[in-house]
């Protein structure tokens, strides 16, 4: 079963987010790793994105995880039967997608929708193997993507967004989305953002 209908909007202003040098594409269709991202992510959203009432949105995709699978904090050790294994991944595993899908593996309610406010993955040129900071220029170019992500979940009204860490709220709140902020579970934060996380499941 594919998304097409209610995520059409995503698609084409996941399209439309321009890519600077030092910056990867991850669902171009021109490359046959884009496509298999593609269909990857088309199948998360048709799975997760059915019942979801929770957006969690992070900064960008890191070269572990995301990146490989094309699934929101979804890295090879993460990723189910139901998804394509890219033949050649750069890395097994990524420490913040370990900690946030065993944090989910503990939610009771419908599974959060996971999504970056800058769909592509940022390198330091020229090694593609690293991830730097989105430029405010790129967070901006990328924010319309989450906007039509949140109004095909329902609107608003429907869901709550969750910022994974204060850039990612500062982000949204600059594309006009009041987004509740928790502990990024990098560089020390894990137990942090399980807590805060698991608090919202009520």
């Amino acid at each position: 079963m594919s998304t097409a209908g209610r995520f059409d909007g995503f698609w084409a202003a996941l399209d439309a987010v321009p890519c600077a040098d030092d910056a990867e594409a991850l669902y171009d269709v021109a490359s046959d790793e884009g496509r298999l991202r593609r269909a990857n992510l088309d199948r998360y959203l048709t799975v997760v994105g059915s019942g979801a009432d929770t957006l969690l949105v992070a900064e960008a995709p890191g070269w572990r995880g995301m990146t490989n699978t094309g699934v929101p904090f979804t890295s090879m050790r993460e990723l189910g039967p139901e998804y394509l294994v890219p033949p050649a991944p750069t890395a097994p595993w990524e420490a913040s997608s370990r900690v946030v899908q065993a944090a989910l593996a503990s939610w009771r309610g419908a599974l959060p929708l996971a999504w970056a406010i800058f769909p592509h993955h940022p390198f330091a040129a020229p090694d593609r193997l690293t991830n730097r900071t989105p430029r405010p220029a790129e967070v901006r170019d990328g924010a319309p993507v989450s906007l039509a992500l949140l109004e095909a979940l329902g609107g608003a009204s429907a869901v709550r967004v969750v910022a994974v860490g204060r850039k990612a709220q500062g982000a949204l709140a600059l594309a006009g989305i009041d987004a509740i902020a928790v502990r990024h579970p990098a560089q020390g934060g894990a137990k942090q953002f399980t807590e805060q996380l698991l608090a919202l499941d009520q």
